[in-house]
């Protein structure tokens, strides 16, 4: 071989090998932060975690949509670094918590009656004992008197309504019941309450997730079903005014969610687990959320744990903007400012 043609080789091979350790240096010292939980703000994660990670190259962040229930144990498993979920921590959980427990809300949320009625033109109204009714199994039939009684100007056919639920457990669930259990003496009389899973009545269809629900109203004509407002937003669903505490029928949106968070800032209490299952105000939407990040209270600094911390503060920050663009409804700046010194008291 002459001697140009072995030089090349060398410095060829001495490129390569730069190359990969320089590659391996970069990977060993990138972070990698792993999540679980609620199925409503995942799409949301989705994009912060996309937009984050092109920022911040040395984060890297994976998230599992499992549901809030599950979201909740594993976090108190400690086998993920963060949780997520639309039900706050009960005093219970935390208690089980090794390290403590933060409750950060990320963003909120509208649980949504999504429905497919084809002819029927406009949105439909549903006073409070009707959706409550109507979700318990006491109204079986589109064209009930009690819908029409709210709807004088449609005309609503005569055939069954196929009533389409969560199967499991879910913070879309416990907003929605947490709701109707203080609003609607006959659900609580129906033998139901709050919580995560309930039991719906006898051929309600149940599917996991809201895509699995929104999804399937969008297939079943005749249909209605509960899910958050984000994901009957981008499918297109149509979805029922409610009547608020207020006696207002009020379409779910950017404005009747964040009057429904603004107008009751004073009802979230300092470790930040709000539920507003009525909330006051006349332009708000009656069925408003929170949804957590579920964060250790008592951790030792390090390389995992100042990656999250950025992470989450970027994601109440910056990230607000992205969760209004997609359906979400935005922190006011109060809120935002309670869970930044939540996170700072815990250091």
């Amino acid at each position: 071989m002459r001697p140009t043609l072995r030089i090349g080789a060398l410095l060829s091979a001495a490129t390569c090998a730069f190359l990969v350790s320089t590659v391996a240096a970069q990977t060993a010292s990138k972070v990698v932060l792993h999540g679980a939980g609620a199925s409503f703000p995942a799409p949301l994660y989705k994009q912060w975690i996309a937009e984050y990670e092109r920022t911040h190259p040395d984060t890297g962040i994976r998230y599992q949509s499992v549901g809030s229930s599950e979201g909740a144990k594993r976090f108190l498993a400690e086998s993920v670094d963060f949780g997520a979920s639309d039900a706050a921590l009960t005093d219970e959980q935390i208690a089980q918590a090794k390290h403590g427990a933060l409750m950060i809300p990320a963003t909120a949320g509208m649980v949504v009656l999504a429905y497919n009625l084809p002819g029927v033109s406009g949105p439909l109204r549903l006073s409070r004992t009707t959706y409550a009714d109507l979700l318990s199994g006491r109204i079986t039939r589109w064209n009930d008197a009690r819908i029409q009684s709210a709807n004088p100007d449609q005309k609503l056919p005569n055939r069954d309504i196929t009533l389409i639920a969560r199967l499991d457990g879910s913070g879309t669930t416990f907003a929605l019941t947490n709701h109707l259990a203080t609003v609607s003496k006959r659900w609580v009389d129906s033998g139901r309450r709050a919580g995560n899973l309930v039991g719906w009545p006898t051929g309600t269809v149940l599917l996991r997730g809201n895509e699995g629900v929104s999804g399937r109203i969008r297939q079943v004509e005749g249909s209605i079903g509960y899910v958050e407002y984000n994901f009957a937003k981008q499918l297109g669903l149509a979805m029922a005014h409610l009547e608020n505490k207020a006696g207002q029928f009020v379409a779910p949106g950017e404005v009747s969610g964040r009057a429904a968070i603004a107008e009751n800032l004073s009802r979230i209490p300092g470790n930040l687990r709000a539920f507003i299952p009525d909330p006051e105000g006349e332009q708000s939407y009656p069925i408003v959320s929170l949804s957590w990040l579920l964060l250790r209270e008592r951790e030792e600094s390090g390389a995992k744990t100042e990656a999250l911390r950025r992470f989450v503060d970027w994601s109440l920050t910056e990230g607000q903007v992205i969760g209004a663009k997609l359906g979400y409804v935005p922190l006011p700046e109060a809120l935002v400012v309670r869970a930044r010194a939540a996170m700072d008291g815990a250091r």
